[in-house]
């Protein structure tokens, strides 16, 4: 069964951080995919209509490690 969250696009879901993040590094550093690719995933807008369960569990952790590295930088100053 398909909780509310799944059904929300991963674009409505990150509205908070979406302009402050580059999706573009992250397709291309974490997705190894070019960098409209993941654009395209998060609306809903390729061909198989979304992020798929492993992907976004890719997406889920490549925040987490963004996150710590953004904690570590700001730990040094």
């Amino acid at each position: 069964m398909e909780t509310t969250e799944q059904k929300q696009t991963a674009k409505s879901i990150l509205q908070d951080i979406i302009v402050d993040v580059s999706w573009a590094n992250i397709s291309v550093k974490y997705f190894g995919k070019s960098r409209s690719w993941l654009h395209h995933k998060m609306k809903g807008t390729d061909s198989k209509g979304g992020l798929t369960d492993g992907e976004r569990h890719q997406l889920k952790e490549s925040l987490f490690d963004w996150a710590k590295r953004i904690q570590a930088c700001a730990e040094k100053l």
